[in-house]
């Protein structure tokens, strides 16, 4: 199973970019989804997450009120929109999704066995 992530790219500050991610050989609709990031010597951390059977969001909150992740079972992708974007929103991100996370765990990248190869987003100032 790979996940594919694409949508980063340079902005600005306030600018704004929509993520997508989407697994070959698996589907996302029973999954817990989320999406993490790594910036320059920073360890991956939480950005965002999707609950599996329901519409439960969960963010960061750094990103709250700016990033908002979805998914589209018909398509079977999960986006991140970001709005609002400063220089300290740059990083790599990295998509994940299980299906045996709990709700408790969900913000640690220990509870996700699916990694994407991550897509590189950069804020200017």
């Amino acid at each position: 199973v790979q996940l594919q992530a694409s949508g980063g790219g340079l902005v600005q500050t306030g600018g704004s970019l929509t993520l997508s991610c989407a697994p070959s050989g698996r589907s996302f609709s029973r999954d817990t989804v989320a999406w993490f990031r790594q910036g320059p010597g920073k360890e991956r951390e939480f950005v965002a997450a999707m609950f599996r059977g329901s519409s439960s969001t969960h963010y960061a909150d750094s990103v709250k009120g700016r990033f908002t992740i979805s998914r589209d079972n018909a398509k079977n992708t999960v986006f991140l929109r970001m709005t609002d974007l400063t220089p300290e929103d740059t990083a790599v991100y990295y998509c994940a999704a299980s299906g045996r996370v709990i709700l408790s765990a969900l913000r640690s990248r220990d509870a996700y066995g699916y990694w994407g190869q991550g897509t590189q987003v950069t804020v200017s100032s």
